[in-house]
């Protein structure tokens, strides 16, 4: 963790997110807009299939190797998500998505290092969910609303659910840190031990999700100030009628 090559991430990582935000209005554009979302579906869907394909290779493919890690399963959303745009989705890929990756990101539970393909794999696959989850925010303009943190706390407990009754079956596997704490460092290591710091999770989660909706209404009102026109309330967010946020 912090090292020359979990920092190289950690910079592509900022790279995606200045990119996404500076050409947000260029990204706009019909022809543009579509490549964009299919290409990073495909990177999306393509990161999941080179990692499932490692493990049939090496002869390792197990229980463990189901794609029921939070990441995994927004992986699979995102790519949904920008492929077919479907709305009701946003809120889980924004939340869930955005937060699980950025977690993972600052404290990858990664053995593997440059230039090992999984080192590779894991800093795709997250900076990926999180280019999508930003995607939909800064391009497609969604906003979300307290309902929508509602929801996303909804939707974790509903993922939650067959990770939970694959490590009670299996006895072995630790999907989304359910069972026990990684074995690598990571934020959970500043919580009770097991079961409490899964009571602790849910609290840091709602806040987590809470914050996040606070800086997009905070953003928008940011940059609402000094612009002329009239403002309209969409989904739930402060909107200027000028198309040129």
């Amino acid at each position: 963790m912090f090292s020359a090559a979990h920092s190289a991430g950690l910079s592509l990582l900022v790279v995606i997110v200045v990119m996404v935000v500076v050409f947000r209005r260029g990204l706009r554009e019909p022809s543009r807009n579509q490549i964009t979302r299919w290409t990073l579906a495909a990177v999306l869907l393509c990161s999941e299939a080179a990692l499932q394909l490692s493990y049939i290779t090496e002869n390792s493919w197990g229980i463990y190797s189901l794609p029921l890690q939070l990441c995994s399963l927004m992986l699979l959303v995102g790519a949904v998500v920008l492929m077919t745009k479907h709305k009701a989705l946003y809120d889980v890929l924004f939340f869930l998505g955005s937060m699980g990756a950025l977690q993972a990101l600052l404290t990858p539970n990664l053995d593997e290092t440059f230039p090992h393909f999984r080192y590779f794999q894991f800093f795709i696959a997250h900076i990926g969910i999180i280019g999508a989850a930003l995607f939909v925010v800064a391009v497609e303009r969604y906003r979300p609303t307290f309902r929508s943190v509602l929801r996303a706390m909804l939707w974790l407990h509903i993922l939650a659910i067959p990770a939970w009754i694959t490590n009670y079956l299996s006895g072995t596997t630790n999907f989304m840190f359910l069972a026990r704490k990684p074995a690598t460092a990571s934020l959970l290591d500043w919580l009770a031990p097991w079961p409490w710091y899964l009571l602790e999770l849910e609290i840091i989660a709602f806040c987590l999700f809470f914050a996040l909706y606070g800086v997009v209404k905070g953003l928008d009102l940011w940059m609402s100030k000094g612009k002329s026109g009239r403002y309209i309330t969409m989904n739930g967010a402060l909107r200027h009628e000028r198309d040129d946020e």
